[in-house]
């Protein structure tokens, strides 16, 4: 095993024969084996080891141990506890999630200040394939059938296509010392039950079942670099970015078969999950929207717009008398002038005296109208976009100058009537936005 770990670091892993790494330690077998292979390969890392404080004496012999084996090998070691129980409760999620979360928030941090180029964790292929019947289980798409990654950008797991049997006999050769964790034998886990008790079974059925599992997992990960270019070109052809905004043509969308499987491929990665409304909204009405934690798909016309949640500002913000410049939420800046010069969609004249502090600055709302320069009577904003053709999410965007109850300037866009200058004006304010 050592020669053919050796091999595999050179070809699959050689960033971790020139760089220092940090090499995560339970005690358990599977670390204690990915330690000594590093050992003697002559590689750089320091060891580091997070106490759960879960199984109480067991959890700090593991840490001991965790040390012992860093001073035995000459490395560097780094050690910390978590309250895991306290993090369960506040966090609500289950006791591995709050495991895995600690861990690699832990590891992040060491990797920051110490600077460590990876870090580096023992998977081994049975850890992989309980992964995958997990999944499995679960209901998952492809992704969810890969598996644990070797490599992402920062982690490695080059024990990944070695099994458990494969480690476990290196280890028994070298006299190798480890720490067996008990929960490990507890079947209330899902994990552990999948282990324990339908793997055997596998395995019994195919004596070679663990190699047709990898080969099997390979030919998916192929699959998955296919869908995954063709996606990319897909969203290079469908997707138009227009600012902080993606606009997609529903017909494009309606075009594609299976269509479902097109808007998981095309949509997952903003965090939807209900395919059901997602397709829905394709033949919805203007104005419909599906939300996910982090994005929104809103229906406009024969369009669908993408917007992150948090890309619309609400707020409203005051102007006092005599300021001559504002920067948030835009910028604008405002002057005395003579008289009305050289004018464009982001220049307003208005008469000063006309105008009722402070001024206000904020988006539309129901309801909002204004008298449109140049004409007569009144006009609601709503009407206004509509006749301007502007989508959604430009009409949120919008964002709008009012002087007391009144508005002054769809600013970029159009000026209200009532505080045109004439000829009676004796002080002329210039606004200026500046995109």
């Amino acid at each position: 095993m050592l020669e053919e770990f050796k091999l595999h670091i050179k070809n699959v892993f050689p960033s971790l024969l020139n760089n220092t790494f940090l090499l995560a330690c339970s005690g358990g077998v599977d670390s204690v084996v990915l330690a000594h292979l590093c050992a003697k390969n002559n590689l750089d890392f320091s060891i580091a080891h997070c106490n759960f404080k879960l199984r109480g004496e067991e959890s700090d012999a593991d840490e001991q141990f965790a040390q012992t084996l860093a001073h035995n090998l000459n490395k560097l070691y780094f050690a910390t506890s978590f309250d895991t129980i306290g993090y369960v409760k506040v966090n609500k999620v289950s006791v591995q999630v709050a495991a895995r979360e600690l861990r690699y928030q832990w590891f992040a941090k060491l990797v920051q200040e110490k600077g460590f180029k990876s870090i580096v964790t023992a998977h081994q292929a049975d850890d992989n394939l309980e992964t995958f019947l997990i999944n499995l289980s679960r209901g998952t798409g492809i992704d969810g059938l890969i598996g644990i990654p070797e490599q992402t950008d920062i982690l490695n797991r080059p024990l990944l296509k070695f099994s458990r049997a494969q480690i476990m006999a290196y280890a028994k050769a070298e006299n190798l010392r480890w720490h067996e964790d008990s929960s490990n034998t507890e079947t209330k886990y899902l994990r552990n039950k999948i282990r324990h008790e339908i793997i055997p079974h596998l395995k019994e059925l195919h004596p070679t079942f663990l190699e047709n599992f990898n080969r099997t997992q390979e030919y998916l990960k192929q699959t998955s670099a296919i869908v995954e270019n063709h996606i990319k070109d897909l969203k290079e052809a469908l997707f138009q970015k227009e600012g902080n905004m993606l606009k997609i043509e529903v017909a494009s969308l309606l075009a594609l078969s299976p269509l479902k499987g097109y808007l998981y491929a095309l949509f997952r990665e903003y965090g939807f999950t209900e395919w059901d409304d997602v397709k829905t909204l394709l033949s919805g009405v203007s104005g419909k929207e599906v939300r996910s934690k982090t994005h929104r798909l809103v229906k406009d016309r024969e369009l669908l717009l993408l917007v992150e949640l948090n890309s619309i500002n609400t707020e409203t913000y005051q102007i006092p008398e005599n300021a001559e410049k504002i920067k948030a939420p835009i910028h604008i800046t405002i002057s005395m002038v003579d008289a009305i010069g050289e004018t464009d969609k982001n220049v307003l004249y208005v008469d000063k005296e006309t105008l009722k502090y402070p001024l206000r600055v904020r988006k539309w709302q129901k309801g909002d109208y204004f008298y449109p320069f140049g004409m007569t009577g009144r006009k609601k904003l709503s009407k206004f976009f509509k006749d301007n053709k502007m989508d959604v999410i430009s009409k949120e965007k919008q964002w709008l100058l009012y002087a007391g109850e009144n508005l002054v300037w769809i600013i970029g866009q159009r000026p209200d009537d009532r505080f045109k200058v004439t000829e009676k004006s004796k002080n002329i304010l210039k606004f200026t936005f500046h995109e």
